[in-house]
């Protein structure tokens, strides 16, 4: 169990250390380096000020935005959300000048994409240096597999059958491309076009490869992009999220209501174009970036480790072989398909709490009161509620005319062990709510919401 969750986080100020499948034709150590060294902004991957911060050891200021301040004050408690963080209060990194607290630019987008929702800036005193280890959403795959085998008593017979069922037939679907995938990771080049509209169409069908889609593009714009603008929040130590939520919003209708990656599948013309639409010279490059990075991490977050990507074949595999060799890729599905069963609304806590509370009991053990989405170091950083050894302030805060924050009062409310409530709509046709980074912020004692909850933000 320990493994599993060492293996889903990543210290980016160390080498990579992760088992991977054989015959990739290249290494996680291979593309760590190529990102840091060969890209524009690589640098910041080792050296942006959110790591800083964490090793330094020093107080942390994070920012949250809720539309529920009176609740909490009410409570008096905070309840944390799932999502990327799996079980933490989504917040973004705050810098402390002179002039006040200045937001990380994920921050700024969250204030002024949601100018409805309340400002909370956090006081977070470690006990020392913060490793800097952050859980990627995309290794949890392991992780959700084993949850539900685990707990799979809880639903009927015929519930597992139904999600049997929808996995294999998802499965079978997508089942050229996704050998496709494998043997482009194996070093056995498609014609990037072809690849991107294989992708494109077998997003329906595993709704996982969505989310890959999304992150290694999103990956692309931060890394690659030298735009004015990204070269300012270069300089103040951060990658410029900005890029990957216009990309998403243009991507995908509606997605500002819902963030929804499961629908994020642009074909390879629609994929060019929208890079060009971002920052033009970043267009030529991007097919075939996705088509080797995809491939790559995607035969490290389906295979087991033990496998290897060079004879691994999804054509024809029956259910119970892609369990033992690909669980990652199975659990993403299982983890995305149990949540439109009609009995989840009241399942939800036995699934998420369980693995909220050993990602809780590796945080404590390894130091870490405050975990960030490790896809990328881009900013998206929580607050764990049960970590022993850190004291907690909050305020709500009032912004200034240059975008500083200030404490304004002081809200006494305490982090408690509980996920806030969470709550999905029947699936619909082309819709299908997405998780990663779906922070909704729910508080102590409230009712099931019956309409579609708020969004923080994403990770993506």
């Amino acid at each position: 169990m320990r493994d599993e969750w060492e293996h889903a986080h990543t210290d980016y100020t160390r080498p990579a250390q992760r088992q991977i499948p054989a015959s990739l034709a290249e290494s996680e150590s291979d593309w760590r380096h190529y990102l840091e060294r060969s890209t524009p902004n690589g640098w910041l991957i080792q050296n942006n000020a959110m790591t800083e911060a964490l090793i330094s050891g020093k107080p942390m200021y994070l920012l949250h935005t809720t539309k529920e301040i009176d609740a909490i004050r009410t409570s008096g408690e905070l309840h944390v959300s799932t999502g990327c963080l799996v079980g933490a209060l989504y917040c973004s990194p705050l810098a402390c000048q002179r002039e006040g607290l200045r937001p990380h630019n994920l921050g700024a987008y969250l204030m002024r994409t949601k100018p409805s929702t309340t400002p909370m800036v956090f006081e977070v005193i470690p006990d020392g240096p913060i490793r800097p280890k952050g859980v990627d959403y995309l290794h949890l795959g392991a992780i959700h597999l084993r949850t539900y085998e685990r707990y799979q008593s809880f639903l009927t017979l015929a519930e597992n059958d139904q999600l049997d069922h929808a996995v294999l037939t998802g499965l079978r679907a997508a089942a050229v491309f996704l050998d496709v995938a494998l043997s482009n990771a194996a070093g056995h080049a498609t014609p990037a076009p072809e690849f991107i509209d294989q992708l494109s169409s077998a997003v329906a069908h595993v709704p996982f490869l969505g989310y890959l889609y999304f992150e290694v593009l999103s990956e692309y714009l931060m890394l690659h992009s030298a735009t004015p603008e990204t070269k300012t929040y270069a300089q103040a130590g951060e990658l410029n999220n900005w890029l990957y939520k216009r990309l998403a919003f243009a991507a995908v209708d509606g997605m500002d209501q819902l963030f929804d990656l499961a629908r994020f599948n642009p074909r390879h013309h629609r994929l060019v174009q929208l890079v060009e639409g971002l920052e033009p010279a970043l267009g030529p490059g991007a097919a075939e970036y996705v088509r080797r990075r995809l491939s790559h991490l995607f035969a490290r977050t389906a295979l087991h480790p033990s496998q290897d990507a060079a004879s691994f074949i999804f054509q024809g595999a029956d259910l119970g072989t892609l369990r033992q060799g690909a669980p990652g890729l199975i659990g993403q599905m299982i983890f995305r398909e149990i949540r439109y069963m009609r009995r989840y609304q009241q399942l939800y806590h036995c699934f998420e709490k369980a693995k909220a509370l050993e990602v809780w009991d590796y945080w404590n053990n390894e130091g870490i009161p405050t975990p960030f989405n490790g896809v990328l170091p881009k900013g998206e950083i929580g607050i764990h509620p049960v970590y022993p050894r850190s004291a907690v302030r909050v305020w709500t805060a009032e912004r200034d005319s240059k975008g500083f924050l200030h404490p304004a009062k002081e809200v006494t409310a305490v982090f408690t062990p509980h996920l806030a409530s969470w709550w999905a709509p029947p699936r619909q046709r082309g819709r299908k709510i997405a998780t990663a980074g779906v922070e909704v912020a729910w508080v102590a004692r409230s009712p099931l919401p019956t309409h579609r909850p708020s969004i923080n933000g994403i990770s993506t």
